[in-house]
């Protein structure tokens, strides 16, 4: 089973083929190929390589499936005996992509 460890949108995520992974944001329609560059670890099942810090020639391969929201995240602050409080929800977007290929390199 081989498998990448790639950069984006400053996070690290885990990439197989045939895999779907929601990732923050990008930009781009359903339906369009999108290229990451910056693969930080690659093995293909009996040998690992690590990147000083990217490998060269080592691509991750997908595809945008969609774009959405995330559920809701409540966050409440207050000071006690102030009467004083806070409450406010957030919703992170995410664009959710399919891995159709990986090149080690």
């Amino acid at each position: 089973m081989s498998y990448a460890i790639f950069k984006a949108a400053g996070q690290q995520f885990r990439a197989e083929e045939g895999v779907t992974l929601r990732v923050p944001k990008l930009s781009g329609d359903p339906g369009a190929k999108i290229t990451f560059d910056e693969v930080l670890l690659s093995s293909d099942g009996k040998k690992v390589k690590a990147g000083q810090p990217t490998l060269k020639g080592a691509k991750v391969v997908g595809e945008i499936v969609r774009h959405g929201r995330g559920d809701k995240i409540y966050v409440f602050r207050f000071k006690r005996r102030k009467n004083q409080r806070c409450k406010t929800g957030h919703r992170q977007d995410f664009t959710e992509i399919k891995i159709t290929d990986l090149k080690l390199g």
